[in-house]
């Protein structure tokens, strides 16, 4: 096999320039040169929605080349090209046919016959947009092709002359496969019709089409496993993603004048997605980020925690992205075959998380039980003595409070994992659940409903530390200006949905801080690491002076605070900044004042004016777990609320 690795996603777009030519009218030069070989007909096969449809089927997962994770296990499967595959010329349509399937499976197209020149002028047209293709080349009839598989393009009943209605009912040539379609009336279809344009997605699904491509079976090899043993191919693999979102992203109003982009550095040429430019071009407020693709998949909306709410719209191949990838991370979090999962998560008013990990667990080989928000330490009860539930799903803010009571109820109850996301748990929270509840999983998910999964924290990773997923959220760490900055500086993260094409995230400045670097871990990924930071507005100014909310929350562990909120206001040129905790045992509002005060000299007495001025005041309050109000959509506390920008 040649060291080039060639992608499906880079035919699919030459197919689709090929179409957007043909759809202009007669006078391009691929419609001459098809209608001077009398050949018009075969432009109803140049129908890139149908092809790509059919060869998400054939890979199961086209986003995911060339690897398919598989969901019973934690394994994948390879494909890799034959390498060179020939084609006899016999029907113009079955070689075009030939050919489109051999490329998009990587291989060398080699056609055989007395159309050489067809051939060649077609293939040179094809290449003329420039997304990388296979190589090609034309040779006589009779010749050798060292090394090459023959391959034999079945024969289609209606035959592929579409125009010629004759020909619906002929029968196959002696010797060759048949593809047979049964059309009725109604279904006939004339040149570039709707059955012209079925053919490759049936072609996707037929035998001879899977049959160009080795398909190996790794076993013992995950996901994350493969790509980051893929570091020679990592930055073509990156590649190609991006040109295909780029691409599909300039259907879309907004984002119809982007620059096109070739490799993966191009990435910070494109401009900054910024949340009130997405607010402005969704639904419901406009559709300048709509594809216009026919409708499917699903529409979510934000926690609107930080703001008002957003609405995300996933199209099907979307949704069945996020599954792909989300099954292979529930295996990194430490789920197995035969778990049986309390799923606490969010949901209801078109928010996220219940029903993206309903459909990601659903296709796993383990039991679970979607109590969403209303779990109740009854619940958690009930699932664990009568079902053996051994993993809860859920977000800190909510799942915390309800597990102390269960064990307050029941003091030998036992949750062998947890799994968390929506906000960070804090150090005594894990400790908690490891000593009082034997837990010897604690893995967090780092997700956005924007796009979903960003990372994960596999047993090997402490504190906020969390594998990546750039074959799916890519994601950039830059400075107030948009510029990259180095490994393991912190900056604000901008985010790239790789795998989503419908509502298109490019660049997106998600409004979180952290750092990224490379990182060789003890559970075998290799790769980049994300230590988030929390959010970008974060930040508590007052006096003007700085100090962020993690460095208080960090601060405040030993007290073993589990939620933090930091409320400032002003009165008469006065600040005032209320801090408010809550924890499982009683906590001294002034001993926490005292001690934050000693800390942080913007949180003490001290200040540049003159002393006789009062115009700082720092008060704390000490609430129970569950005392502080919860966001009614995603079950959030707001972390900081900044009354003086009102």
């Amino acid at each position: 096999m040649s060291a080039t690795r060639w992608y499906p996603t880079d035919l699919l777009l030459t197919v689709e320039h090929a179409e957007r030519v043909l759809a202009g009218g007669p006078d391009s030069e691929l419609a001459r040169l098809l209608a001077g070989a009398g050949l018009s007909g075969l432009g109803g096969l140049f129908a890139s929605a149908g092809f790509a449809e059919g060869l998400d089927e054939l890979f199961d997962g086209l986003s995911q080349y060339p690897w398919q994770p598989l969901v019973d296990t934690d394994d994948v499967v390879e494909f890799s090209p034959l390498g060179t595959v020939v084609l006899d010329d016999r029907r113009p349509g079955n070689t075009l046919r030939g050919l489109l399937l051999g490329w998009a499976t990587g291989n060398e197209v080699v056609v055989r016959g007395d159309r050489q020149e067809f051939w060649a002028a077609l293939t040179a047209l094809l290449r003329e947009p420039g997304f990388p293709l296979p190589p090609s080349r034309t040779v006589a009839p009779g010749t050798d092709v060292p090394g090459a598989h023959p391959v034999l393009v079945p024969d289609l009943l209606p035959s592929e002359d579409w125009a010629d209605e004759a020909l619906y009912a002929a029968a196959g040539t002696a010797g060759v496969p048949v593809l047979r379609i049964r059309v009725d009336a109604g279904g006939r279809a004339g040149t570039g019709g709707p059955f012209a344009g079925d053919v490759l997605r049936l072609d996707c699904r037929s035998g001879w089409a899977g049959a160009l491509q080795h398909r190996t079976y790794l076993r013992g090899t995950r996901l994350s496993d493969a790509r980051g043993a893929d570091t020679a191919q990592e930055d073509g693999r990156i590649a190609a993603r991006l040109r295909y979102l780029v691409e599909r992203a300039r259907r879309t109003p907004y984002y119809r004048d982007l620059p096109r982009i070739d490799e993966r550095a191009d990435l910070r040429r494109l401009p900054v997605l910024e949340k009130s430019a997405l607010e402005q071009h969704s639904l419901p407020a406009a559709r300048g980020l709509c594809s216009g693709d026919r409708p499917s998949g699903e529409v979510l909306r934000s926690g609107a925690t930080t703001g008002p709410p957003r609405y995300i719209v996933y199209s099907r191949t979307d949704w069945d992205n996020m599954v792909r990838e989300a099954v292979p991370l529930f295996y990194a979090l430490g789920v197995r075959p035969g778990d049986r999962v309390i799923n606490s998560l969010f949901g209801g008013g078109l928010y996220g998380g219940l029903i993206t990990s309903s459909s990601e667990l659903s296709r796993m080989p383990v039991e679970a039980y979607s109590t969403a928000q209303m779990i109740t330490a009854d619940d958690v009860l009930m699932l664990t003595r009568s079902f053996s539930a051994n993993v809860v799903l859920g977000q800190p803010a909510l799942l915390l409070p309800v597990l102390r009571d269960a064990k307050a109820r029941e003091p030998g109850l036992r949750i062998e994992k947890v799994l968390y996301g929506g906000t960070p748990m804090t150090e005594s929270d894990k400790r908690w659940l490891r000593e009082e509840l034997g837990t010897t999983v604690v893995s967090s998910i780092l997700a956005a409903n924007d796009g979903a999964q960003l990372g994960y924290q596999c047993s090997d990773l402490a504190g906020t530390l969390h594998h990546l997923c750039d074959d799916y959220n890519l994601i950039e760490v830059v400075d107030g200006q948009g510029r990259p900055v180095p490994d393991g500086e912190p900056g604000e993260l901008l985010v790239t949905s790789m795998q989503k094409f419908e509502g298109p995230l490019i660049r997106y400045r998600i409004g979180d801080l952290g750092r990224i670097f490379p990182h060789r871990c003890g559970c075998g990924v290799s790769g980049r690491v994300l230590e988030y930071l929390g959010r970008s507005d974060g930040q508590i100014k007052v006096k003007g002076r700085t100090v962020l909310y993690g460095e208080i929350m960090a601060e405040l562990a030993r007290f073993e605070v589990s939620q933090l909120q930091v409320e400032i206001d002003s009165h008469g040129g006065r600040e005032r900044v209320t801090v408010r905790t809550e924890s499982p045992g009683k906590l001294d509002p002034e001993e926490l004042r005292d001690h934050l005060k000693n800390r942080f000299e913007v949180l003490s007495d001290h200040h540049s004016f003159d002393e006789s001025l009062d115009v700082f005041e720092f008060t704390v309050e000490c609430h129970p777990e569950g005392g502080l109000p919860r966001n009614a959509v995603s079950g959030k506390i707001k972390t900081v609320i900044d009354r003086r920008l009102r």
